[in-house]
């Protein structure tokens, strides 16, 4: 313990930097899901082979491989990528990739019949995707969404092949400088801290994310009971 405590200059520093690694990376693979999950659901054939080209791409190739293609290739086309720029490209597009497939499946969820139903009440495309479909969409992606984002803040820990200080590479840091100047190797205690830290943080991440999904379910749970009071005078009239 006396270990951690002494380095936890060094842990906070990293923390902070695996914390903005993790922030950048799923705000932009959180854009990355909504625009191909999106284009997945289009009629237009030749987009949706775009998409799905690109889902199945990014999903086929590891997450490791994906991580050092960009950082080695990058340069080759005359782009220099720092380990943090490198890293966030390559998480972002690899979660793109699998919140792509989720959209699609939350969409895929919702039954045909709502959207028949919204054209023939005369609704244009885009009010019956953002108050017909999208709603009912929503509720199905939040779970799966939540591990998507537990799995890019743990793949953080993959910045640290590439040279990025985050928090596994101070720990790597602190287990071999030890290792080498009191021949006793720390690593149970360091990498159990690790593991300790990485569970609060995705823990709490899920924590927070089912009291959304609750308070998701109860604000949609209230509104039909106003939609069925609003169809019924036209029933009668009919």
């Amino acid at each position: 313990m006396t270990l951690i405590l002494e380095n936890l200059p060094l842990f906070w520093t990293a923390l902070l930097q695996t914390f903005q690694l993790a922030v950048v990376t799923l705000l932009f693979a959180t854009l990355i899901s909504a625009l191909v999950g999106l284009m997945t659901v289009t009629k237009r054939r030749w987009v949706r082979f775009i998409a799905f080209a690109y889902i199945e791409l990014l999903r086929d190739i590891p997450l490791i491989v994906n991580v050092m293609f960009v950082y080695f290739g990058a340069p080759l086309v005359g782009i220099s990528l720092d380990p943090f720029a490198a890293a966030t490209i390559s998480f972002s597009l690899w979660g793109g990739a699998n919140g792509a497939e989720i959209v699609r499946s939350g969409f895929a969820s919702v039954s045909r019949h709502q959207e028949q139903s919204a054209m023939a009440l005369g609704l244009k495309p885009w009010e019956i995707f953002w108050f017909v479909l999208g709603p009912q969409a929503l509720l199905p992606m939040i779970p799966p969404f939540t591990g998507l984002f537990s799995l890019l803040i743990q793949a953080t820990s993959l910045a640290s092949i590439v040279g990025a200080t985050e928090f596994f590479r101070a720990a790597q840091i602190v287990v071999e400088r030890t290792t080498l100047m009191t021949g006793y190797s720390p690593a149970f205690l360091i990498y159990g801290f690790v593991l300790l830290v990485y569970f609060v943080i995705c823990a709490s991440l899920a924590a927070g994310t089912k009291k959304l999904e609750r308070y998701l379910t109860t604000r949609q749970s209230r509104r039909m009971p106003s939609a069925a009071t609003a169809v019924q005078p036209v029933r009668e009239t009919v």
